[in-house]
């Protein structure tokens, strides 16, 4: 899996996605609260480059091992009577496995920001289920992603240490991802703050 790759549902840079409120200057205010530094942007492009043949490894680790065993979570990839839906989570994950990627690889542009508004819009309930035409929840509480992210972190860091790389590179490496994770879940509070929504998608 690359860059740009083409899945169904990835729609990153299309005309379709609407613009995100939050501007470039805000992103690099944003980079500064996060202490996310031109240095934590090279050593994420590394950890792209090392991560980019295990994304598929990644995805299954989370989806499997963790979020299937945690019926809160899983459920989310279900229909509302608990069935599984086996398309929705291929197509799912194959996004999942891209976003690793673009989390990495991928300039932090407008184009960026703006699909950091289209995934996060895509958790509640004004677009979940839409792409891919499911019945599964409505939304994804805010509270879950952002609980989640803790877990995403920990165990990215084995993968980041698995090709040869020095201890203190996949260190580096994996304060820039965890950096990166920060300033995304900043990014997604405003589509949950949207007063369309449903105040208790929190």
């Amino acid at each position: 899996m690359g860059i740009a790759a083409e899945l169904p549902g990835y729609s990153y840079g299309s005309a379709e996605i609407a613009r995100s409120p939050v501007s470039m200057d805000e992103l690099a205010a944003l980079k500064v609260s996060a202490g996310f530094t031109d240095e934590d942007e090279r050593f994420l492009r590394m950890a792209g480059e090392v991560l980019r043949d295990q994304t598929e490894q990644i995805v299954h680790h989370w989806r499997s091992q963790i979020i299937a065993g945690i019926p809160d979570l899983a459920k989310h990839s279900r229909s509302p009577e608990g069935e599984a839906l086996p398309e929705y989570l291929e197509k799912s994950n194959a996004r999942f496995r891209q976003w690793i990627l673009d989390t990495c690889l991928r300039p932090y542009d407008q184009a960026w920001i703006d699909y950091q508004q289209e995934i996060a819009l895509r958790h509640t309930a004004l677009k979940k289920n839409l792409v891919d035409g499911v019945r599964s929840t409505p939304y994804v509480p805010l509270r879950d992603a952002i609980a989640f992210v803790g877990v995403m972190n920990e165990t990215i860091k084995p993968y980041l240490a698995t090709k040869g790389n020095s201890s203190d590179e996949v260190e580096k490496m994996h304060a820039a991802w965890c950096k990166s994770i920060q300033i995304q879940m900043a990014l997604w509070i405003g589509p949950y703050a949207d007063t369309r929504s449903n105040p208790k998608e929190w």
